[in-house]
């Protein structure tokens, strides 16, 4: 009798991971095609990328688990791959993007440049006293 209703709750947790990633990757792909800049769709991309793909990874896992008794190593460093990659991957595009001359949308000013712009002053500083 436990163990079917562990089996159930197992289960449960596989649907939900399964259908968190999908969910996830679904609004993603809406953010990618509403989202008026690149910087809002890189975030929803990323986004969509790292919790969906992970969501679904960690339900197989749990159902490679239960129903085979499987440790999948494959589905572990997948995991771990796209928890590391996703997010610097979507950084260094924005920071790319930003370099190109990507105007944020709908902002008043522009943080980053004006840190560039800082420390390009304080390195010209810099090089003018020595």
């Amino acid at each position: 009798m436990i163990q079917k209703t562990i089996d159930i709750i197992l289960d449960v947790f596989v649907i939900i991971f399964l259908a968190g990633g999908t969910f996830a990757i679904f609004t993603a792909s809406v953010g990618i095609l509403r989202f008026p800049d690149i910087y809002t769709r890189l975030h929803a991309a990323s986004k969509g990328s790292t919790l969906g793909v992970t969501g679904i990874l960690i339900g197989a896992f749990i159902f490679h688990y239960t129903q085979y008794g499987i440790v999948s190593g494959k589905l572990i460093l997948g995991f771990l791959f796209i928890m590391l990659t996703a997010p610097v991957a979507s950084h260094l595009i924005s920071r790319a993007a930003h370099l190109r001359g990507a105007k944020p949308y709908g902002t008043l000013k522009d943080q980053y440049q004006e840190a560039i712009d800082a420390e390009k002053r304080r390195q010209k500083q810099q090089q003018k006293s020595k």
